[in-house]
């Protein structure tokens, strides 16, 4: 392994949001903020509690869950797909690096990225709202696997796409409906019998369900169905990543 090369890459990506502070930082978390002023006041002043749980303090983990996921994404996939852009990518083939050496740098600035402004947004809440962590390891291991996973999965993206509107599709059209209605701003057991089944089908459900768990003891899943459905995209994540290195899909396009 070429910790020298993992380490030039991932330097070299975090460097990139320090001087992109404005819009890889503080945006992220003015965005969340305002869902906090928005959701707390429009919502928080009719819906006061939620299994127990304070309105505000209940979407909690769900914002950051919705934050975590856009943020890891986007880092990923752009961190590879500039290089293709402007032709880069070849001399980083042509190096002595191995691909797991690229995928361990650029995801991991990827997901170190988006773990970092969750983190912000996680202290950012408590000048809102109460916030408790009842399981602080299963948050973490929650946190790091949504991070690392959703990193992966934006590689794969910047890998597949051809162009920025490409680029953007998943991240912009996909992901945040996914979020929205995953149960990040409710319980699926408001929901009429036949919504909570089609729910079951959203993957994101379980990400935020687990996360939530973490933090005040319920969930609308089992938490280890969570963990188990987190676990199972990473080795899709990986497996599919593998298939990418052995065929060299789209890295010279």
């Amino acid at each position: 392994m070429n910790y020298e090369a993992v380490k030039s890459i991932y330097f070299f990506e975090m460097a990139r949001t320090r001087r992109t502070l404005l819009q890889s930082v503080v945006s992220p978390v003015i965005s969340t903020s305002l869902y906090f002023i928005v959701f707390g006041a429009a919502v928080g002043s009719r819906i006061q509690e939620v299994e127990g749980i304070s309105y505000g303090a209940f979407i909690t983990p769900g914002l950051i869950m919705l934050t975590l996921l856009g943020q890891c994404i986007s880092n990923g996939s752009f961190g590879i797909y500039f290089p293709k852009f402007v032709g880069t990518i070849y001399e980083l083939l042509s190096a002595p690096v191995a691909m797991p050496e690229i995928v361990l740098g650029y995801v991991g600035a990827a997901a170190t990225k988006g773990m970092l402004i969750g983190v912000i947004i996680l202290i950012t809440a408590n000048f809102f709202v109460h916030v408790t962590i009842l399981h602080p390891f299963m948050m973490a291991l929650f946190f790091i696997l949504t991070a690392v996973t959703f990193s992966l999965f934006g590689f794969m993206i910047g890998i597949w796409a051809k162009n920025f509107e490409q680029l953007n599709l998943i991240p912009m059209l996909v992901v945040p409906p996914l979020t929205f209605l995953g149960g990040s701003f409710y319980s699926i057991n408001m929901l009429p019998p036949f919504w909570q089944a089609v729910s079951h089908l959203n993957p994101v459900l379980y990400l935020v369900s687990g996360f939530r768990w973490s933090f005040y003891g319920i969930a609308d899943v089992n938490p280890a169905i969570s963990l188990a459905m987190i676990s199972l995209f990473l080795v899709i994540c990986l497996g599919t990543l593998a298939w990418i290195f052995k065929t060299g899909y789209r890295l010279r396009n």
